[in-house]
């Protein structure tokens, strides 16, 4: 059973009229942004759900780009994201879609790069401001945005996973979650953990070799 906080009863702390659809919303898009890598010149938004049927109406397109934008549920900027957009050259594009056995608040969002393969991520906005990636350009991946988040991809081999862990327990960061996925010899590892995600930790993270795409997140506490 899941343990609730006075913060999951009361709700957070937010800009808007709904926690689903728009402080989740927001939360969505900002981890997606983080992410991603950040020259991206378009995004757009697949919407399943109500998501689709309602987000001109709760403000969730404002809260999904603002959320792109790098901005928190507090923010007041919120309720201005799409002008704020605009006024970057960032192109924003909503389409709805349906995808199979999803969560009625998903969205995929996917960033567009002049120079670069079109990046997605796939996420469900599951009430309270709460989140959960499901999708990351492929690769299903299950991880709520809630915890200091480790995302690595790198070349299936023994003895990585190890390594990894190691550095973690060497710089005083405990293991919350974690999860290995494999694919055409290359493995997916999302790691959340009970502690900020260091410089030092990172940078260790970084020399192992066979290390191809790292991405960390440490989220805001309101």
């Amino acid at each position: 059973m899941k343990d609730y906080s006075i913060f999951d009863v009361i709700g957070p702390i937010m800009v808007g009229p709904s926690s689903s659809h728009t402080a989740g919303a927001v939360k969505l898009g900002k981890t997606a942004m983080e992410l991603a890598e950040k020259n991206f010149y378009k995004v757009i938004f697949y919407l399943h759900g109500s998501f689709a049927k309602t987000y001109k109406g709760h403000g969730t397109d404002k809260a999904l780009v603002a959320g792109i934008l790098g901005f928190e549920p507090s923010d007041d900027r919120v309720k201005y994201s799409l002008e704020i957009a605009k006024s970057n050259n960032l192109i924003i594009e909503f389409c709805e879609t349906e995808f199979e056995y999803a969560h009625p608040n998903t969205a995929k969002i996917e960033f567009h790069y002049l120079n670069s393969s079109v990046f997605y991520v796939i996420g469900s906005s599951i009430g309270g401001g709460n989140i959960v990636i499901t999708n990351i350009n492929g690769d299903d991946v299950e991880f709520t945005g809630q915890y200091p988040t480790i995302l690595l991809k790198y070349k299936d081999k023994k003895g990585m996973i190890s390594q990894i862990s190691t550095i973690l327990a060497s710089n005083e960061i405990n293991i919350a979650s974690m999860k290995v996925t494999r694919s055409n010899n290359l493995a997916t590892f999302v790691c959340e953990t009970d502690n900020i995600i260091t410089d030092k930790a990172k940078e260790e993270i970084l020399r192992i070799n066979e290390i191809n795409i790292a991405k960390f997140i440490n989220p805001v506490r309101s």
